[in-house]
């Protein structure tokens, strides 16, 4: 039956969905239009807040682009490639691909969002060089993991809120893990969806005669001509002497960091990437010419970034995202205040693509209707984080990684991930008030 959905969402998609530049700039010019009919904001001071909130994101966007780079970098190396190969092996037919790569990218995502999205599409290639199966679904089934991240260990507002001087904490109090990451009904909503993400992604799969094959390029890039050694500096470019140095000298300090007690964070995750590149591609000259290739991926994140800053400060400083909480929240009882909260963040998150951002900018409204009303303040708060996931499924700002990795367009798994927009937004409803 998912069939009969999947495929008109995806051919309408396909028509109608502009490029994740273009709809970053419709974002923006909505957001500033917004600004100025419901808040009263200026004309030019709604482009000042807009300029001067335009270079905020550039850390995270390096970041961003490292997450593509180095997880491109380690996957092409043979000892990866082959290690992805024979986990792919375990899949016989198209089904089991689909289904395998979903539950290989959600263990992923739950365990730190960065590290799933990387392996999902490493992954996903993997699975293409096997066996012929409609790569954009497979594509989509990578992605469609993302759904879990904030309900996982690295979920950036339980976290937050669980630390003992994070910003709301003279009204919220710290909240341990225990009480929203490890609360029985985060847990449900969890297996839930490691449950019905697989099979709704099998259920999608399209008749064989349908399908849309990978392009080949896209897994046999064109190879490059020898490099003469002649030169002494050849011969330090391709020496397995100063990888092997920096690498180890990275392995001592990933090891000193998670003996001292630390824990996954983006730039944990990005160096343990690299450091495991450099060392598996031997020699300087394998590692800049894998570099070479995975670059090319990355030219959304660089252009479309500093636009989502310029709109996460529109929103923020405007006071817009603050009056689209309080007019949802003001909806809500003691019962249903997590599905308003939800349903708000999700909306939110279109305009401010940043758990931690988002929880900022909504903190000040749903800490304060959580106490007026009764609501237990962790799952008030867990409904934050998954309304911020739960629309990522059709945000082209996460998925620029992924895409950039494996060498699609938004277009073509966007329709596949509507779908899950739909399902998924029921069952983590349903978790969030009933259970």
């Amino acid at each position: 039956m998912l069939q009969f959905i999947s495929r008109p969402m995806t051919r309408i998609v396909d028509r109608y969905l502009p490029d994740p530049f273009v709809f970053v700039v419709v974002l923006t010019l909505v957001a500033g239009l917004a600004a100025l009919l419901v808040e009263g904001t200026g004309p030019l001071e709604i482009v000042a807040i807009w300029g001067d909130g335009f270079w905020s994101l550039l850390s995270f966007s390096m970041q961003m682009l490292l997450v593509l780079v180095t997880g491109y970098m380690m996957a092409s190396t043979p000892v990866v490639s082959r290690g992805l190969g024979a986990l792919a092996g375990l899949a016989n037919s198209r089904g089991g691909a689909i289904l395998l790569v979903s539950l290989v990218s959600l263990l992923a995502s739950w365990i730190n969002w960065g590290f799933g999205l990387v392996v999902g599409a490493l992954f996903a290639k993997e699975l293409a060089r096997r066996i012929a199966v409609d790569y954009r679904l497979l594509v989509a089934s990578a992605y469609s993991g993302f759904i879990v991240w904030h309900g996982g260990l690295a979920g950036s507002i339980p976290l937050s809120i669980a630390t003992a001087d994070h910003p709301f904490v003279d009204s919220l109090g710290i909240v341990p893990t225990s009480e929203t990451i490890f609360a029985p009904f985060n847990l449900i909503i969890v297996a839930a969806l490691f449950i019905a993400v697989p099979f709704v992604n099998r259920a999608m799969l399209p008749p064989e005669d349908e399908e849309v094959l990978i392009d080949r390029s896209l897994l046999d890039p064109e190879e490059k001509p020898r490099r003469s050694t002649d030169r002494p500096a050849d011969w330090v470019e391709t020496s397995p002497a100063l990888s092997m140095l920096i690498g180890f000298a990275g392995l001592a300090w990933l090891i000193q960091y998670f003996a001292t007690g630390g824990g996954l964070s983006l730039n944990v995750v990005n160096f343990i990437f690299l450091t495991l590149a450099i060392l598996l591609h031997g020699n300087p000259r394998n590692l800049l010419d894998s570099l070479a290739d995975g670059v090319k991926g990355g030219a959304g994140i660089v252009i479309q970034f500093p636009f989502y800053a310029g709109i996460m400060a529109i929103m923020t400083q405007s006071g817009l995202a603050a009056t689209i909480s309080a007019s949802l929240v003001g909806l809500a009882s003691a019962t249903t205040l997590p599905f308003w909260a939800f349903l708000s963040a999700g909306i939110v998150n279109f305009f401010v693509p940043s758990g931690g951002g988002q929880w900022a900018v909504q903190a000040p409204v749903i800490v304060p209707a959580a106490a007026e009303l009764g609501t237990d303040q962790a799952r008030a708060a867990m409904a934050v984080a998954w309304g911020d996931a739960w629309t990522n499924m059709i945000q082209p700002f996460w998925a620029l990684p992924i895409l950039g990795i494996a060498g699609l367009a938004a277009k073509d798994i966007m329709g596949f991930c509507v779908v899950h927009l739909i399902l998924s937004g029921i069952i983590i409803s349903v978790g969030l008030t009933f259970l």
